[in-house]
């Protein structure tokens, strides 16, 4: 989500596999934030309201998935500090699903913006909505962290983008302003959660927007000038880090939008076969994800050359040492056609940036590797 983050990851780019060796080197380190009271005055972060979606039977693959590759997902997980999910599913030639803590939920952050753009095409598919729809966004709109489209709401006090452009926005840049735009426009959460529902997807929740989703993970409630300028981060920094801590704490062992790894593999592999969406619809949204600008170097960067790749990434609050939230999810399609869905999900850990993105270069280039046996 943070514009420092996507700056640190395109001055990474040539990371190489140096950074795998020094996973080992961080395996005693700690992920986890200590819950601490918070203090006697009111807690000011608004209570939200989780769905619960119902968890996926795990049904018994007619194939394994290959055992080297396990071996050394396993290892590298295991050497890997915090409290990470990891989930490979196969999906043409042979389904199998392999993975760590594949049915435990994780914070999604960004990644849940898969979810609000499948919910508006699917609208458009019936007829209520259309891509060349006009979109109001006024300075009321405004979200936090990442939204480049904020400038251009600032300079002209409001503007009109289309649908499709706002998808394109808030899928390729993560743009959270479009995000919740769209949102809006498709009705709110409850109408994501029950697309989520209605497809069958499992163990995704849809959380409340960004606005008040991460104003309570960082203790606050929102107010709507934290949407300019450096005005949250001022406010988060007035917040006790008690109470700061507490609220972390709170939102990672019960994220409101939480997904299982396997349920996030599972429905990507549901819209790579045309399962959710119409042909055109489903076409669509694989496009604009192939274009996905953010995360350069994690799941992309061990894609080997002649492979395609699409995906969506997530970046969540950090509260030092610890960082949340820090994910990717997408689509990866051999030369012969063979796709694989994948997702990481690092829900807290203590590792650099380097070391993370490293992780999740070697899992792609891991499932590379062994494609075909």
């Amino acid at each position: 989500m943070a514009n420092k983050l996507r700056v640190h990851e395109i001055r990474m780019q040539g990371i190489s596999r140096k950074g795998i060796a020094a996973l080992a080197i961080m395996g005693m380190l700690s992920a986890c934030v200590a819950a601490e009271r918070a203090p006697s005055r009111p807690q000011p972060a608004p209570a939200v309201k989780k769905p619960v979606a119902p968890a996926i039977p795990v049904r018994p693959a007619a194939v394994r998935a290959p055992a080297g590759l396990e071996n050394l997902l396993n290892d590298q997980w295991r050497n890997f500090p915090g409290r990470t999910g990891v989930a490979i599913m196969r999906i043409d030639g042979g389904e199998w699903i392999t993975g760590q803590r594949v049915d435990e939920l994780f914070p999604q952050q960004s990644v849940s913006k898969t979810w609000v753009a499948l919910t508006i095409l699917d609208l458009v598919d019936q007829g209520k909505i259309r891509l060349d729809q006009k979109i109001r966004i006024t300075r009321d709109d405004l979200a936090v962290f990442h939204q480049p489209i904020r400038d251009r709401v600032i300079a002209n006090g409001q503007i009109e983008v289309t649908v499709l452009s706002l998808l394109e926005q808030a899928i390729i840049s993560s743009d959270n302003t479009a995000n919740d735009s769209l949102l809006r426009t498709a009705g709110g959460p409850q109408a994501v959660q029950n697309f989520l529902l209605r497809k069958k997807l499992g163990a995704i929740r849809f959380g409340p927007g960004e606005r008040a989703m991460q104003s309570a993970i960082a203790g606050l409630e929102w107010r709507q000038e934290y949407a300019i300028g450096q005005r949250f981060y001022a406010a988060r920094a007035e917040v006790p880090l008690a109470t700061r801590k507490a609220a972390l704490d709170r939102y990672l062992a019960d994220p409101v939008d939480g997904a299982s790894p396997e349920a996030l593999v599972r429905a990507l592999a549901k819209l790579a076969k045309g399962e959710l969406l119409s042909p055109a619809s489903t076409r669509l949204i694989l496009e604009i994800m192939s274009r996905t600008s953010s995360g350069p170097n994690r799941l992309k960067a061990g894609v080997p050359v002649g492979w395609r790749f699409l995906h969506k990434t997530g970046t969540g609050q950090i509260l030092p040492p610890v960082s949340t939230g820090y994910n990717d999810i997408g689509i990866m399609t051999a030369p012969d056609g063979t796709r694989y869905a994948v997702a990481i999900m690092m829900g807290s850990t203590t590792a650099s940036i380097p070391q993370r993105m490293s992780f999740m270069q070697f899992v792609s280039r891991t499932v590379a590797t062994y494609h075909g046996q």
